[in-house]
């Protein structure tokens, strides 16, 4: 359900490098700062099912206040330095990038059953070929998008994103209610939590990760306090968690056992319901790839070239990008994979662990005493989230049927399904 969402946080990292400091933040001549309930839309709009742990959150202001930093780049390079800053833009680099892998899967996986709907368009179809699908997208749609150099052109997509995530969660209500009951559960299927959910919690971090634009979002505060910024950090992420749990929810209440990476690939293709939800997810993910593109190139600008890119440049470093995600998705479909590997690389390093430590080594006191000890607890988990879900992603990969249609689609008139013997 994550892909669906809003990912306008990136807009907002493109220009980490200017503004004043927060301690305290200097009116800026003209500017309007808005009120609490403006900003707290602002961060649902860039969190929805990529949202946060709100107590990392205000660790990362806690800790721009105590370095005197008002990015996340610069808090990190002040705590620990170039080295820092390198390891915070590898990882900076490597969540959108991989993050753009999974989102062309997906549209290969969605637009392809969508296109199978238009009469005379069948399975052997050249529209029904995943890799034809991901070309044609990448070439109409999102390379020329990437190319633009203003990411403020995109700042629609936001209003779009939530109105198809809205849409999809609507969809996906309504056919738990009226596809689910024709699904007889697997076995165990309400188990709280088996032994491999460490998996999960990869991907989880993944889909709640917006670090980039928390400085900013702080200082737009008409008030830019703790006390308020802690506020509006809970109403965002808890209405963040209440439509990823709702999607969490509809979705595996459906097809239990059986739900895939991708949950509409569980749908079956006659479905002009979930057709249409689709379509809908197919369109959010095309006008989501070139945000993730834009953060992508501006590392690769502030790291290698440390200066604005010519226009040459900035072609040849979006062309690179593009072509490198297109091969990937090209060779590999299996998504559940693909996230469990960017929670466990890229996002889990990002929320529990660099936040976490960054907040310890500014912080006096020792690490087991007073509010030290939350960190160092995060920064534990963390430690055990990443290097335990790579192992368990390398020997116990997820199950993936790409393309397959489901074994309870062969009857629309049943009852109820059980899997064939």
């Amino acid at each position: 359900f994550f892909v669906v969402t809003l990912h306008c946080f990136l807009i907002f990292q493109l220009n980490n490098e200017e503004g004043t400091t927060l301690i305290p933040p200097q009116k800026v001549a003209g500017e309007q700062r808005g009120s609490m309930i403006s900003a707290s839309f602002n961060f649902i709009n860039s969190i929805i099912g990529s949202g946060i742990i709100d107590y990392s959150i205000i660790l990362l202001i806690k800790g721009g206040n105590l370095s005197g930093t008002n990015s996340y780049q610069s808090l990190v390079q002040s705590t620990f330095g170039f080295p820092g800053f390198l390891i915070l833009s590898g990882l900076q680099f490597l969540y959108p990038f991989i993050a753009m892998i999974s989102y062309n899967i997906t549209t290969g996986d969605t637009l392809t059953k969508v296109f199978q709907r238009i009469p005379g368009v069948g399975p052997d179809h050249i529209l029904a070929e995943r890799h034809f699908v991901i070309l044609l997208s990448t070439l109409v749609f999102t390379l020329p998008l990437s190319l633009y150099r203003n990411i403020e052109k995109l700042g629609k997509v936001s209003l779009l994103s939530m109105v198809l995530t809205l849409t999809i969660l609507v969809i996906v209500i309504i056919r738990a209610a009226t596809f689910g009951p024709q699904i007889l559960p697997t076995e165990n299927a309400w188990v709280f939590a088996k032994w491999n959910a460490i998996q999960a919690v990869g991907v989880m971090s993944f889909a709640f990760i917006c670090h980039h634009n928390s400085f900013l979002i702080y200082g737009s505060l008409e008030q830019p306090t703790l006390a308020n910024w802690s506020r509006v950090t809970h109403i965002s992420v808890g209405s963040a968690l209440v439509i990823s749990a709702a999607f969490a929810v509809a979705g595996y209440t459906t097809f239990t056992g059986y739900t895939q990476g991708d949950i509409f690939e569980n749908y079956c293709r006659d479905d002009n319901l979930a057709t249409f939800g689709r379509f809908c997810f197919g369109l959010s993910i095309i006008t989501t790839f070139p945000l993730e593109c834009f953060v992508t190139r501006e590392v690769v600008s502030n790291v290698i070239c440390s200066r604005d890119l010519s226009k040459a440049e900035h072609v040849a470093i979006t062309l690179f990008i593009v072509a490198v995600c297109t091969s990937v998705s090209l060779g590999y479909d299996c998504l559940g994979v693909v996230l469990e590997l960017n929670g466990a690389l890229s996002a889990t390093p990002l929320i529990f662990i660099i936040p976490s430590a960054c907040f310890l080594k500014l912080s006096p006191g020792r690490w087991f005493q007073g509010e030290n000890l939350i960190p160092t607890i995060l920064i534990i988990l963390g430690l055990f989230v990443m290097i335990t879900g790579l192992i368990m992603t390398g020997l116990y990969p997820q199950d993936c049927s790409h393309g397959v249609e489901m074994f309870y689609c062969a009857d629309a008139n049943i009852s109820s399904t059980v899997p064939p013997v």
